[in-house]
This record gives C-alpha cells, structure tokens and sequence, in this order.
C-alpha cells in the first residue's frame, strides 16, 4: 500500500458519515450514493439471510480522510446481478473448488453503468484494486468483480491486470430534441406511426401522473409496493427490495426520484420508479395489477423520454435486456464488467471465453445498430 494510507474493509456503508462517502461519488451517481446504499442495509434489503453482505473497502489518506472506497458485498450466490457467471460457477465447483462467497463490487439490484472507484485522486484506482485482490486472496475467495463499470474507468481495472466483459443494453440518446413529436421526425414512418398507436393506446386506457420530490406519498409507495411484488415474484421468485426500503428513499432521495403511474379512475393500477442523475434518467422497477395494451412501454419508455426531454437529460437508462426497446427509439449500447479470479488455471479458462464472447457482443451491437428505428440517410 502507498506510504501513509490505509486500507479497511467494513461491514457497511453506513459507518462512513454520508458527506465523506458522497465526496468520492463525483459524479452524482444516485446508485453508488451514501443514501441509496445505506438505504438498502437500514431496509434489510442487503445483509443477514440476502446473500449480499456488505464489505465496503476504504482507503484513507495519511491524515485519515477518506481517499478511495468500493460499494463491495461478499456474495452466496449470484442473483441480482444482471451480468450472469452462474456456468462459472458451475466449471469452478465441478472442479473441485469453492466458487461463492465472492466479492461483488456492485450497486445491487441494478444494472446501471456507472462509477465502481470511487476516488479522490485518480492515483488511488490501483491501491484500492489492489486492497480488494487481498480481500480475495487473504480470505481464500475465488474471485472479485464489479459489474456495470463506467466505461471511462476500463483502463484502470486493465491495468491492474483485471479481465473484462462486454454486454449490451439499450438506452435512448437526447439528441437535443424540442419535444417527443421532433424526436418521433427523426424515426422512420412505420416506427412512428406504431408509436403513435401505442401511446394512444395506453393513454386512452389510463390516466398516466407523474410524481416527484415531496409530491410522492406514502400511499403512492404503498401501490407501487404491490407493482414491485408482482413483477418480483414473476421475474425472481422473491422481490429483492423489502417495503422498508421505499418509504426510506422517498424520504432521503425524495428530490431524486420520479413515479409514473397509472390510474384507473382513482385507483391505481400500475407505475414506474425512476431515479434522476445529473445528465440521465434512470428506469428501475415496474409492475402493474391490471394489463392494459401498450401500458408497459407507455409509462417505462415513452413518458421518460418525455420527461428526459422537458428537464434536458442526456439519455434514457431503461435497465437490463429487452430488444423490443429498439423499436422504441432505444439503442444499443456496451456495457461493460472487470474480473479478477484468484486461480490461475480458472483465470485462463475465462479469459479465454471472455475474447470469444466479446467478439460475439461486438457483431451482435453492430447487428442491432444496424436494426436501429432511425431513417436511413
């Protein structure tokens, strides 16, 4: 370790005090922020009987601020990760090894692209990769890894020696567009005319709100909760998130965080929880109790392209898979994760997976650039 600073591995979040943890975040991220992650231990919603236990690392300087840190989990299992490892876990155990726990450097339950060092100084990138390796090492752990990387920090991992992956998402770009209607121009007659029928669609179904800051009460949260179960219990069996969760974002990160819901007549019947950064809108969870055709893409694309418009953001984040987004105006885009495997046979073997599927990823994004709903010329 570099003369005069220290590395720690905590057991959460929340013993840093929220300015020194939110002064590495430089960027705003709201998924790497001291509230969205201490929110999600208070909330049980990381922690005992989760899988995902928290194990912060953090570098100090000589004269004990904090320099440097990690959201990192030591991970049982490899749900809610969205970048899947689950054959190489299956190839390390039919090996003879002891795959989980690992360490999962990570914003859980989210797939967003951003920040995984969080740093004062740049210098700090390899101290404190270099911290996690012995995490691994000291603890007889087969691996780290930290999924959704900031593709400006790539280089950094590369350089201390850890692997890559690529994957793919779609995202909608702002191309300074006045209002939906110019970026419908931009889109080819007969993706903007379905558009046109699916809003319609939706619209003439329900009556579509959005709710945002201090707007957002108690009751909202309370009919979202039930969105969010029933598309948990479809997707994962269980939902990641507890109840407790929510109320305790809508009080700390209330100014970040926008609702699109549904409502028939009065009652509620289906929404959609964002999270706002300094240039982008995120997506993050949707359910609904009542199917109406085209509500979906109503209330997860298209109001947060209009909302992405009318506050002047940069790009729409609409989370994990989904290819049906592409005839929606999203693109793809890579998406990236780092790799460290302590074994060095196993280290081999996925790095030799890791150059055929990159190959493969890159064909496939050319692929559905090529698919993308744009006019041509």
């Amino acid at each position: 370790m570099t003369d005069g600073v220290t590395a720690e591995l905590l057991s959460k979040v929340s013993e840093i005090p929220a300015e020194q943890w939110d002064a590495l975040n430089q960027r705003g991220n709201p998924f790497v922020s001291h509230a969205f992650l201490s929110a999600l231990e208070h909330s049980g919603s990381v922690g005992p009987g989760t899988g995902w236990s928290p194990a912060p690392l953090l570098i100090r300087d000589a004269d004990g601020v904090p320099a440097a840190a990690l959201p990192a989990y030591l991970k049982s299992h490899s749900q809610g990760e969205y970048v899947f490892d689950h054959h190489w876990a299956d190839a390390f155990h039919r090996a003879g090894g002891q795959y989980y726990p690992k360490l999962q450097i990570a914003a859980p339950f989210s797939p967003v692209p951003g920040p995984r060092l969080l740093l004062r100084d740049p210098a700090m990138a390899l101290p404190i990769l270099r911290a996690a390796e012995a995490v691994v090492e000291q603890n007889g752990l087969s691996s780290a890894h930290a999924t959704f990387v900031d593709e400006t920090e790539l280089a950094q991992f590369r350089a201390a020696g850890w692997l890559t992956r690529v994957g793919a998402q779609f995202h909608w770009q702002n191309r300074d567009y006045a209002d939906f209607e110019e970026f419908l121009g931009a889109l080819s007659s007969r993706k903007r005319k379905a558009i046109r029928k699916e809003r319609t669609g939706a619209q003439s179904a329900a009556r579509i709100e959005q709710i945002s800051g201090a707007d957002i009460t108690s009751e909202h949260w309370d009919a979202f909760w039930i969105f969010y179960q029933d598309t948990g219990a479809r997707k994962w069996g269980t939902p990641y998130l507890t109840r407790a969760f929510f109320d305790i974002i809508g009080d700390t990160m209330r100014d970040s965080i926008v609702l699109f819901l549904a409502f028939a007549g009065d009652r509620p019947i289906a929404g959609a929880l964002n999270f706002v950064g300094p240039d982008c809108l995120y997506g993050r969870y949707w359910g609904c109790i009542s199917e109406v055709p085209f509500l979906h893409f109503e209330l997860c694309y298209y109001q947060a392209i209009d909302y992405a418009i009318a506050h002047g953001l940069a790009r729409v984040e609409a989370g994990a898979q989904g290819e049906h987004k592409l005839a929606r105006g999203y693109e793809a885009v890579p998406t990236y994760s780092a790799h460290y495997i302590a074994n060095e046979g196993f280290r081999m073997a996925v790095a030799d997976f890791l150059e055929r599927e990159t190959h493969a990823m890159e064909r496939e994004i050319e692929f559905l650039g090529d698919m993308a709903p744009f006019k041509k010329g």
